[in-house]
């Protein structure tokens, strides 16, 4: 049976609380909305979480879904839309880490301590890990104040590349950033 064709019968059937049609509808896209979270994410346990939420939704929602497009455009739509959500909310959870520091280094306590010590360590980890000519642009960026012209006139390379090379550093160091905010947070 064509998917179209398939999905037709299948939402009706899923209206009426028909387990079969669900569980046929699971087997057909699931795999299709995992990848498409995870394209995006790269985190498998995040991703899984989303598509069975996405599928938690439908079976709650079944007699009020009302989809004017096709059911596979739908569902890519509800993952999206998931995906977007998580990402805006880890955003928004790295911030308030880093935002609560400043604030937490006039009354820290030990466990603040610790813990600035700790993203510190995953920061300068992170710097390390960089490839010799990445880490050392980022260097002189940040720990000297270089320009990016001053860089590329030390280093003998165009200002292109110091700017492509600062741009690796710092996705490299907001992906640490995100992952301490998760294990802080």
């Amino acid at each position: 049976m064509h998917a179209l064709t398939e999905d037709a019968v299948l939402l009706p059937a899923i209206a009426r609380g028909d387990k079969n049609a669900f569980e046929q509808l699971y087997h057909n896209y699931w795999h299709h909305l995992f990848l498409a979270a995870y394209n995006v994410l790269k985190d498998k346990a995040v991703c899984e979480d989303i598509v069975q939420e996405v599928f938690l939704q439908v079976w709650n929602r079944r007699e009020s879904i009302r989809i004017e497009s096709s059911l596979e455009a739908y569902l890519f739509s509800m993952v999206r839309y998931s995906v977007f959500r998580h990402i805006k909310k880890e955003k928004a959870g790295c911030s308030r880490l880093f935002e609560q520091l400043g604030s937490r280094l006039y009354n820290a306590t030990p466990e603040d301590i610790t813990i600035e010590k700790n993203i510190h360590s995953h920061i300068a980890g992170a710097v390390n890990s960089l490839p010799e000519k990445c880490r050392e642009i980022y260097r002189l960026s940040r720990e000297e104040q270089l320009s990016h012209h001053e860089i590329a006139t030390r280093l003998n390379i165009s200002t292109k590349t110091v700017e492509n090379h600062i741009s690796i550093a710092l996705k490299k160091i907001r992906f640490t950033m995100t992952k301490i905010a998760g294990l802080f947070l």
